[in-house]
């Protein structure tokens, strides 16, 4: 499995990559490998303010549907179209199978998410 070092996890399975004062998220690798075939992303819509730790949608496995958490607080400022090919998400988490760009409301909170280190011991990794 791969843990990107410049992303920041969530105890949730979301990672994050800073750009500027926009914050790309996704769900990890090991996330994806877990759900298995990933059917459906259902996004909420750009504009969409969110707080820590809101739903910002949803996936949908073959078996199973699970929520996702926004890592940081802001207004989803960009939502991933290519994900109507859900496939997507399980071929390649970190790069195109991105969700939302959010624009943040502050940085402090990207302090407190996990380096790869701890999010692969958080897994048992």
């Amino acid at each position: 499995m791969n843990f990107p070092s410049e992303l920041k996890y969530t105890k949730d399975h979301e990672w994050m990559r800073l750009e500027g004062d926009m914050a790309v998220i996704g769900i990890t690798d090991y996330a994806q490998s877990e759900l298995g075939d990933i059917v459906f992303v259902d996004l909420k819509a750009v504009g969409t303010k969110l707080n820590q730790h809101d739903i910002f949608g949803t996936v949908e496995a073959v078996k199973t549907v699970s929520d996702l958490f926004s890592p940081v607080s802001g207004v989803i400022a960009e939502v991933n179209t290519a994900l109507s090919e859900a496939s997507t998400v399980n071929q390649d988490p970190y790069q195109n199978g991105w969700m939302v760009k959010i624009k943040l409301s502050g940085s402090a909170e990207t302090d407190a998410l996990m380096d790869d280190a701890a999010y692969k011991t958080l897994i048992g990794q």
